[in-house]
């Protein structure tokens, strides 16, 4: 109630002043995290009225939301009355799911399936972000009408969690992405970002995966994707189902390891190449590469090429500031 209540004042204001608020409503679960700040700030930059909910650092900026409270859920849907919905919320860590499985499942499965019904509810676009995960890798590239199998129980969750919205709600795009890199708040928050101190630090060798083949995917490019689907969607209702959308340049953590330091004109001789398939910590698939054909027929997607992505996500974080220097100035 307290929420419409700030809407109405906002809409009451909007008149008085003759300000133009935009019409179209969307919803951003896990406005916190490092690809829902792109997805809200993708939306709100382009005339969407936006609101984000986030949980442990939601205010003052985002609404307070748990979204294992179904009250709340219920109460901010109906509230705001979204035209759009999108669910970046998740557990993403296969490491931590594996170590916590119930808790990793009633955010990816339950709360997935609950928010499904609450968009169904007031009839709102839900767009559930999943992943390439979903494959076991040993058949790229991966089209949406694929059988997944996924490897490790990160994957599995997120499965489950597709199939929980599409039944709970018909309305609803799945995108499946993969690994995210982009305008980080720490190091940590990106598999890919995280490298950066071993990068830096030449004093001392470093072991990178060889292995596993990725494709990095800025999370400016999957925010566009979003806003370009929901808006596709707001003129044709048969935009629905599942889709694929990725970076396309194919890197093992040892290959982006030194882009990076490329990008940074930092030394790379230290860094050490491991070809074997890792042995520690939850399984990942060999190559989960996926086919974005579907959506790029759609005339839907963005890419920003690894090294001009990655400069604008680290350059804070780079601890030479003569190089800030001479690049930036």
């Amino acid at each position: 109630m307290f929420l419409f209540m700030l809407f109405r004042e906002a809409w009451v204001a909007s008149k008085m002043e003759d300000v133009d608020i935009p019409s179209r409503r969307v919803l951003i679960t896990g406005a916190t995290g490092l690809l829902g700040r792109a997805v809200f700030k993708e939306f709100n930059e382009n005339h969407w009225n936006t609101v984000g909910c986030g949980y442990r650092r939601a205010q003052p900026r985002f609404e307070h939301v748990n979204l294992l409270d179904s009250i709340a859920v219920h109460d901010i849907v109906h509230d705001f009355q979204p035209h759009v919905i999108v669910h970046c919320a998740a557990e993403r860590r296969p490491d931590v799911v594996e170590g916590q499985p119930d808790a990793a499942s009633q955010l990816n499965v339950s709360a997935s399936a609950n928010l499904a019904k609450e968009a169904a509810g007031v009839g709102a676009f839900l767009i559930y972000i999943s992943t390439d995960y979903v494959f076991d890798g040993t058949s790229p590239p991966y089209k949406e009408t694929d059988v997944p199998n996924p490897l490790n129980l990160y994957g599995k969750t997120k499965l489950e969690g597709e199939k929980a919205v599409l039944e709970n709600n018909e309305e609803t795009a799945v995108l499946r992405i993969p690994v995210l890199y982009g305008e980080v708040e720490r190091l940590e928050e990106s598999a890919v970002t995280v490298m950066f101190d071993k990068v830096q630090f030449s004093n001392k060798s470093a072991n990178m995966d060889h292995w596993q083949q990725r494709f990095p995917t800025n999370v400016k490019d999957v925010a566009a994707v979003c806003r370009q689907l929901a808006e596709k969607r707001m003129q044709d209702p048969s935009i629905k189902g599942t889709f694929h959308w990725s970076g396309n340049e194919q890197m093992t953590k040892y290959e982006m390891a030194c882009a990076i330091a490329d990008a940074f004109n930092l030394p790379s001789s230290h860094l050490r190449p491991i070809t074997d398939s890792p042995v520690v910590g939850a399984l990942r698939p060999r190559n989960a590469q996926l086919d974005c054909s579907k959506l790029e027929m759609l005339g839907i997607g963005q890419r920003t090429p690894f090294r001009t992505g990655i400069r604008e996500s680290l350059w804070p974080f780079l601890v030479d500031k003569r190089w800030r220097q001479t690049v930036f100035h």
